[in-house]
């Protein structure tokens, strides 16, 4: 269908020319022809064959314009009269274009897909030589070690079942039943009648068979002594093969299959109606309808349904087990999906087994020398094993499941691929401190692991430092990018261009957060970590810095809602009920049929993306393990040294450091010299504490009760200051509370001063 912006006009000739309509209400206008002042130059062309055209000068068009004389006053008049100007030829009516359209859409190819191009022939035939040479192999290691000795057992067996057919033949065992019959009825005509043809038959059966031996006999002798070896052991084989197959027990196959066949059934309009009933959807006076044919999808079936009037897509989300038991399936076997074209219609796609269950395999990076992460890259591949692109750019990311379902190595996959780009800046920290991140040590500007300070370094101090170094950034690269010229810069966006120019000095950056409710939990340092990467996720994508964060904790205490709605795309691998699903996928995500708690244990690394692109669905993830991060960082390093981007911590260039321990500091430069300071109490520190740095401590002193001494008591733990009840009397009363002693700072501060010296 023609673009609706784009008018197609005819070739101006003598009768047919632009028009120039005065009066914009009327719908016909004066032709006004255009004519060459000159005719077109012949282009000359050299001896070497190429055309050298003479160029056009401006004034060499020219138009004869209606001017408005005395004998046409009326410049509206003049331009309605003219001669109608026709639609351009080959152009339809809008809904007539839509019907073709539709219908060159629904038109079947006359050659399959594998056939038309030399790329998928080439794959289907290698597919075939690699499945058909299995089989072939898998059958030819077992013929001499398992078949033939199966074969010879079953012989004797095969023999006698055989020898006993064929005297119940010649004897006419299946008439006795008849004959038997006839006697208890005492029917002595049926008997006679019965009994005269079973003697013909056994006699002509007899003949046959003395016959059959007179003859075959003393073939097989002569078989057995003319001969060559090579056919009396094709006879031998044949006879004893035969005589095996047919002595083989009916429970135990013979011959094992090469592949593991899956249950399948042909799906029908009855299995389909029958599942909604069960489920309460329909009733038989009701029904549900059929608006396209029940047909293969892959590897399953495509079945739309529209539902009974009144009823929804939510309302068959809701019944998904019991439509999955109506089918006679399990329920990671059927995947609803909403249709767009009517509330009440749903389009079911009926697996033929668990396609969740089975490995997306190894990711494709291991194979790519570069990526460009401009462009989309293969994240994993979804139900049907479709692969699923996605890309980083403009949008951020939450990640969130129950410990041990794949969320690092989901989020480690496209932190893989950001570094496969040498012109993309990596900002790694893992709140857990696991080895799943360490080799990003090798491409990672900024990085750090856990939450415990070592050797006098604070990884949750580099984190903050880092966060406002890029939070500087970002309101510097608003102010650069509204700055640029317009051929630089024509949409007042970052371009690629401008990302891979190192003098600009804004390249894409990709911030990962692994476990960041371990950071955003720091006593100290946990509000502003989160005002931080809140200001990231909602302003930054804009000039190219994205944020990908994953917890197993999206609850409103670990992972605040604030800084979970900031995230466009949202990624929920297996969790323990629908309510964590709705909490990391969004509210109503469970009324869409996105739910991440019916995902099974066995399902590692399957989660249901939404955001990234206008519908969401089921993604498997590639794998990378531990080797293969390790052999893709090191391509990734020697790309980023050759083209030099190695920056920050790869190359040894950290800012400076933060000193650490700073709470005790704090502490002891609010606590007075005098008696009266010797003991204070809690909530009266933290008051002073958010009058000093009001941007660290503040959060701290809008905390009530007791709320406020717990959390000064459970910021100094790591410290071994404790507290202790603190008698003071005000106006007259004795009020005891929780407080802290200065002697006790006083003594963490030396303890720590004594550490640091002798590192």
């Amino acid at each position: 269908m023609s673009d609706p912006y784009v008018h197609e006009q005819p070739d101006p000739g003598p009768d047919d020319a632009p028009t120039d309509a005065t009066d914009t209400t009327d719908t016909t206008g004066k032709v006004v022809p255009f004519r060459r002042a000159a005719p077109d130059p012949v282009p000359t062309v050299d001896p070497t064959g190429s055309p050298d055209p003479a160029p056009v000068e401006a004034a060499a068009w020219t138009a004869d314009l209606p001017d408005d004389g005395p004998g046409d006053p009326d410049p509206d008049r003049a331009a309605d009269e003219g001669t109608p100007v026709d639609a351009a030829p080959g152009t339809y009516p809008v809904s007539l274009a839509e019907w073709m359209e539709a219908k060159d859409t629904a038109r079947r190819p006359v050659l399959p897909q594998w056939l038309r191009t030399p790329a998928e022939r080439q794959m289907v035939w290698q597919w075939a030589l690699r499945h058909y040479g299995a089989a072939t192999g898998y059958h030819a290691v077992r013929l001499p070690l398992v078949y033939t000795p199966k074969l010879l057992a079953y012989a004797p067996r095969g023999a006698w079942r055989w020898s006993a057919a064929f005297g119940r033949w010649v004897s006419d065992a299946e008439a006795k039943p008849l004959r038997a019959a006839a006697v208890r009825d005492e029917d002595a005509a049926e008997y006679l009648r019965l009994s005269r043809q079973r003697d013909a038959r056994v006699k002509l059966r007899t003949l046959l068979t003395g016959m059959s031996s007179l003859v075959g006999l003393p073939l097989a002798l002569t078989l057995y002594v003319m001969a060559p070896s090579w056919l009396l052991a094709l006879a031998v084989t044949s006879l004893t093969g035969t005589l095996g197959c047919v002595g083989a027990p009916a429970d135990r196959p013979l011959v094992h299959p090469a592949k593991v066949t899956f249950r399948k059934r042909k799906l029908s309009s009855d299995v389909v109606v029958r599942a909604f009933e069960a489920a309460g959807m329909t009733t038989k006076d009701q029904g549900i309808t059929f608006p396209r044919p029940i047909g293969r999808d892959g590897e399953g079936w495509r079945v739309v349904v529209d539902l009974p009037f009144g009823k929804t897509f939510a309302d068959a989300v809701k019944r998904h087990e019991s439509l999955s038991s109506g089918i006679d399936i399990a329920p990671t076997q059927l995947f609803l999906d909403r249709d767009e074209s009517s509330a009440r219609r749903v389009s079911m796609w009926i697996a033929d087994r668990d396609p969740l269950a089975v490995p997306a395999g190894p990711t494709p990076l291991l194979g790519a020398t570069r990526v460009d992460f401009w462009k989309p890259f293969p994240w994993g591949r979804d139900e049907r094993g479709n692969e699923v692109l996605v890309s980083m750019v403009w949008v951020s990311l939450l990640v969130g499941a129950v410990p041990r379902q794949g969320k690092t190595f989901s989020a480690r996959t496209i932190a893989l691929a950001a570094a496969l780009d040498p012109y993309v800046r990596l900002i790694v920290f893992d709140g857990k401190a696991s080895p799943d991140w360490r080799k990003f040590t090798k491409v990672a500007h900024r990085i750090g692991f856990g939450i415990v300070p070592k050797n006098g370094f604070d990884p949750v101090e580099h984190l903050l430092s880092s966060l406002r170094e890029l939070k500087a950034d970002v309101e510097d690269r608003y102010h650069r990018l509204s700055e640029l010229p317009l051929h630089i810069c024509p949409e007042g966006k970052l371009t690629p261009e401008i990302s891979r120019d190192k003098r600009l000095n804004m390249p894409l950056t990709l911030v990962v957060v692994d476990e960041v409710q371990e950071y955003l939990q720091h006593p100290v340092h946990g509000r502003e970590i989160l005002d931080l990467l809140v200001y990231l996720a909602r302003v930054a994508p804009a000039v190219g810095v994205s944020v990908a964060t994953s917890t197993q904790k999206p609850d409103d205490k670990a992972c605040p809602s604030v800084l979970r709605d900031q995230h466009q795309a949202r990624f929920a691998l297996r969790v323990g009920a629908y309510q964590v699903s709705d909490t990391i996928l969004g509210a109503g995500s469970y009324a869409e049929g996105l739910d991440a708690s019916r995902l099974l244990k066995s399902h590692k690394g399957v989660g249901i993306l939404k955001g990234m692109s206008d519908d969401a669905g089921i993604v498997r993830n590639y794998l990378a393990d531990g080797r293969d991060a390790d052999r893709i960082l090191s391509r990734a390093a020697m790309l980023r040294e050759a083209e030099g981007t190695l920056s920050g911590d790869a190359v040894g260039d950290a800012p400076a450091a933060a000193s650490t321990d700073v709470l005790l500091d704090d502490i002891a430069a609010v606590l007075g010299r005098g008696k009266a300071e010797a003991k204070v109490w809690s909530d009266t520190v933290v008051d002073r504490l958010a009058e000093h740095k009001p941007e660290t401590y503040g959060a701290w002193a809008k905390l009530e009760g007791r709320a406020k001494a717990d959390q000064l008591s459970t910021a100094l733990k790591p410290y071994g200051i404790g507290t202790e009840q603190i008698a003071r009397r005000v106006d007259g009363k004795q009020i005891n509370k929780r407080g802290i002693v200065r002697d006790d700072v006083a003594t963490a501060i030396t303890e720590r001063n004594r550490k640091r010296a002798a590192e």
